[in-house]
């Protein structure tokens, strides 16, 4: 047989192999992986949706004070690029409470391990509430309701709360405080804490106001009682209204710095 002949006849298997395995090898990924395949298709159906608000210096704060501060060191006319120098306050804009942020030896926000930062969420709606009294506070009986309608509370959930708060940001309302200096804007009740911690295994707390607790609260019972058994919280949340009660997923792009009581996050939803 002819060198060309033999070279030719080569090409041919190898080619004819290659066709095989490739064949094989996506009839065994569409056999053997269904599951792969299915939550990639699910995603592609879902809606996407930033819980985060974009954060300035006039941003409200718990104490009233600016707490976000930005410096442009560099500019693009004389340098070519751009470059900030910032100093910037853990607990300021859509931002996450660590459990050390309340306890004496709770994780810090760098510890907390990812498994526990993309998790299902849970909406409780008390806007209809809030219209008339802006020191509601989601209580058991609110917990009770949202499982009589959507089930159980699954593992590991974030439980949040939604009160229509947000509509108030850049105003005083806000903060929406008294002659006195006492601010009003809902919350939750310890009790709903405490019956979170005793009855499932969520992880994370979520409000659209400045605090897990409301507004009024002098002793900041519901951190205290939810923040030092290695729970987290999310203060400042953006866009709940636009999410299902119950079904979709949270995904908290926490900060990651040592020994952080917490930080600013990029929150996401799919659902």
């Amino acid at each position: 047989m002819c060198d060309a002949c033999v070279i030719e006849n080569v090409k041919n298997k190898m080619m004819s192999r290659r066709h095989l395995f490739k064949g094989a090898a996506i009839g065994m990924t569409a056999t053997a992986l269904p599951g792969v395949i299915k939550p990639a298709l699910a995603v592609q159906d879902s809606a996407y949706h930033d819980l985060t608000h974009t954060l300035d210096e006039d941003f409200p704060t718990f104490s009233g004070d600016q707490q976000f501060f930005r410096e442009q060191v560099v500019n693009f006319t004389e340098h070519g690029y751009n470059l900030y120098n910032l100093r910037i306050n853990e607990h300021i804009g859509t931002h996450m409470d660590a459990p050390i942020h309340f306890s004496e030896d709770g994780n810090t926000v760098d510890m907390i391990p990812a498994q526990d930062l993309i998790v299902p969420l849970c909406v409780i709606d008390i806007s209809s509430r809030t219209e008339t009294d802006p020191d509601a506070q989601v209580t058991p009986d609110d917990i009770k309701q949202w499982i009589a309608d959507y089930g159980d509370i699954p593992d590991n959930a974030c439980v949040a709360m939604y009160c229509g708060w947000e509509k108030h940001i850049g105003t005083d309302m806000f903060r929406n405080s008294d002659e006195a200096g006492v601010m009003h804007f809902p919350g939750f009740h310890v009790e709903a804490a405490t019956m979170l911690l005793e009855d499932t295994t969520a992880k994370g707390m979520a409000v659209d106001t400045l605090s897990l607790d409301f507004g009024r609260s002098e002793d900041f019972a519901t951190h205290y009682a939810w923040l030092p058994q290695d729970r987290w919280g999310l203060e400042n949340v953006a866009n709940l209204a636009k999410l299902p009660a119950s079904g979709a997923t949270i995904i908290v792009g926490a900060p990651k710095f040592k020994g952080g009581t917490g930080g600013q996050c990029r929150l996401f939803a799919i659902g």
